[in-house]
């Protein structure tokens, strides 16, 4: 609380003695300039800045600027170059041959090298270290280091994701080799070849990054980032207005109807794209009322998802069906469609042994049916989500209770611990349509993805299948089966896929929306000098 307070005293002060400026002035790109900083915010504190041990978007977006992958996607959704800076693929689609830049070094002087890319493949592949995302370093026969700057990397088969892998931040051998990484420093004060070094980590309070003088891409032109951490988006919006956050994703309500006023237009940039995310309703799987196919479909009929869209995204997303969004070669649209059915919903219960009593209330076996939903606190969405859910269950005579819990406690002691009845969350993804992660029965473990425990046979055949056939077409069949599965088991609801609504400050320019979204060329931002409401490093230390 010493540390917030200090900060939200220096803010003031740094803005309080800006000269003030006129409003036309933000309309003005004027040229490019280092300094400035972007203050950013998130409703749930990181966990971890390895990047191989961190599954929350919330520690990748700041590890993202710390670490460098092999490669990359570009704008329009093309991989190129990062730390290889070109590479060739055998035409029997086995091998990969990377030829990295010599020109990178570690944060603390070091030399980058490809033994630095063997390093993190062989962490990853160990099986004792806690990892999310070893399924694709699994399918690789051999990886070498043919000299300091060619890594070979060889597959059993043809793997199609097998490029994209490579965009995994690689790690620095000579820190980490031959330690527990699970204990390392590195998990709380990162050290990578990225256009950002780790500064401070205040807990439960901020994170501040500065600007890598030395970045091999060049030095980025805004001098630092800082995440502070606001477990409320109605507090993050009090503090963008204030000015003391540069940068948030916005709710529907506040995109529309929150910011439609002069001075809110005069400061702010909004922008608005069909972001890789997607919102569900996810059921322990292992329970024994969520065993039945039938109880899942039922609540699915149940609730009434364009209702949620237009009541509570205000319009501002999409009706999700399976696990990629319309505009994905992979999405497949013509699933079993779940229209909003309290006749279905109800028929298929009854058909899985629940009966109503006179208070209208199902039962089997003379237990109640009810259950308990966990949703992270801070995410107002989601929250009034299940509130929406809650109504509809009860028409049906389901009692489902909300229990709503901070973000690490909800990751670290239920989600991780499998200590859920059904929770309301959503993945982050990227263009490559990959299920092994989330899907594949093997990726069950501490610390992955399928924590539901789910468990296809047809499914898991499927997406080794499409993992090893390069044809797009061939894969799309897989795909297609695959959600026809998913839409039929209905392991999760699939809720809705979200508009990612931002609003960024005017002052920082450079900013150009594209099928990649918005941060994908953050290091090509900048304030004018002109512009600059933060001058100096020292303005902002604690």
């Amino acid at each position: 609380m010493k540390n917030t307070f200090i900060l939200f005293i220096i803010l003031a002060a740094v803005v309080s003695c800006s000269k003030p400026r006129e409003a036309k002035l933000y309309d003005d790109p004027g040229k490019p300039a280092y300094g400035d900083t972007i203050i950013t915010a998130s409703i749930g504190e990181a966990s971890n800045l390895i990047p191989i041990l961190a599954g929350d978007s919330a520690s990748h977006d700041i590890a993202g600027h710390i670490y460098n992958g092999l490669v990359k996607y570009d704008k329009n959704l093309n991989i190129v170059g990062v730390l290889a800076e070109s590479w060739e693929i055998s035409k029997n689609n086995l091998s990969i041959i990377f030829h990295l830049r010599k020109d990178v070094k570690w944060q603390d002087g070091t030399p980058f090298t490809a033994h630095d890319v063997l390093y993190t493949y062989k962490v990853i592949v160990d099986p004792k270290t806690p990892t999310p995302y070893s399924g694709d370093f699994k399918p690789v026969k051999e990886a070498k280091a043919i000299d300091d700057f060619t890594f070979k990397v060889t597959y059993e088969r043809p793997f199609a994701p097998a490029l994209q892998s490579w965009t995994v931040g690689i790690l620095p051998r000579h820190l980490l080799e031959g330690k527990d990484i699970t204990t390392s420093p590195l998990i709380r004060k990162p050290l990578g070849t990225g256009p950002y070094l780790f500064k401070e980590w205040i807990p439960a309070d901020r994170i501040v990054l500065a600007a890598n003088d030395d970045y091999f891409e060049g030095k980025p032109f805004i001098e630092r980032r800082i995440t502070r951490v606001i477990p409320d988006l109605a507090t993050m919006f009090l503090e963008l207005k204030r000015y003391t956050i540069d940068m948030m994703g916005l709710t529907p309500m506040q995109a529309l109807k929150q910011t439609d006023y002069p001075g809110f237009k005069r400061e702010f940039s909004k922008y608005k794209y069909l972001g890789f995310s997607y919102v569900y309703l996810g059921y322990n799987l292992k329970h024994e009322v969520f065993k039945d196919k039938r109880v899942r479909q039922a609540i699915t009929f149940a609730i009434n998802k364009q209702e949620i869209i237009d009541g509570i995204l205000l319009g501002q997303g999409v009706e999700a069906t399976g696990p990629y969004k319309p505009d994905m070669w992979a999405y497949n649209g013509n699933v079993k469609h779940y229209e909003h059915s309290k006749e279905k919903a109800l028929a298929l219960l009854k058909d899985a042994g629940f009966e109503k009593r006179t208070d209208d209330i199902l039962i089997k076996d003379g237990k109640p049916f009810e259950f308990t939903i966990l949703v992270n606190q801070g995410n107002d969405v989601r929250i009034r989500t299940a509130e929406l859910i809650q109504k509809r269950l009860h028409d049906i005579g389901i009692s489902m209770k909300i229990r709503t819990i901070e973000w690490a406690t909800f990751v670290n002691e239920f989600i991780d611990k499998r200590n859920f009845e059904a929770v309301i969350l959503g993945w982050s993804f990227g263009p490559e349509p990959d299920l092994f992660d989330v899907w594949h029965s093997s990726k069950q473990g501490p610390k992955e993805f399928n924590f539901i425990s789910f468990e296809n046979k047809e499914v898991d055949e499927l997406i080794m299948k499409a993992r090893h056939t390069i044809d797009q077409e061939e894969r799309k069949k897989h795909y297609f089966r695959i959600q026809e599965i998913l839409a039929d088991e209905q392991p999760y609801t699939f809720l809705f896929i979200p508009y990612s609504l931002v609003a960024v400050h005017k002052r920082i320019k450079g900013i150009e929306p594209t099928p990649a979204g918005i941060a994908y060329n953050n290091l090509e931002w900048y304030v004018p000098r002109e512009q600059m409401r933060y001058t100096s490093r020292a303005a902002l230390s604690p």
